[in-house]
């Protein structure tokens, strides 16, 4: 039995570009399933923006809405904005610990990789910033 010296095969690795695609489609999705009762301010195929058309008063300024979250293409991952962990910070207690790993500042996660996990993660973290809005009467 004599054995190959050439070298194996190699899968190509998805295009970066590809990956990211993927993720902000997912993540747009699931932002999406808020619109309505929120508004979406924003929505390319790189950018997707959603707030609250309802009038509050936030930090003594009036505003006509209230930003809820966005996603957004970056250079090497896809980020995700959410403002409930802006303004209860707390609230990242509730937050897995591998969402929390892609953490980087104060409301952005930087996902690179999505998977089944990741999303239902993701899910959960946007339905808690929606369920403070509710209860917070900015929806």
């Amino acid at each position: 039995m004599s054995k190959s010296t050439a070298a194996p095969k190699k899968r190509p690795l998805p295009k970066t570009g590809d990956e990211k695609a993927n993720v902000y489609k997912i993540v747009r999705s699931i932002l999406s399933k808020y619109s309505p009762p929120l508004t979406a301010i924003s929505d390319t195929d790189r950018h997707y923006e959603i707030l609250s058309k309802k009038p509050v008063e936030f930090m003594g300024v009036k505003r006509p809405g209230m930003y809820f979250a966005s996603t957004k293409i970056q250079g090497s991952f896809v980020g995700l904005y959410l403002m409930h962990v802006y303004m209860r910070p707390q609230m990242l207690q509730d937050i897995s610990p591998r969402l929390l790993t892609t953490l980087k500042g104060k409301t952005c996660f930087h996902i690179k990789k999505i998977d089944e996990e990741l999303i239902k993660e993701i899910e959960n973290a946007v339905e808690q910033g929606f369920k403070l809005y509710q209860h917070l009467g900015l929806i």
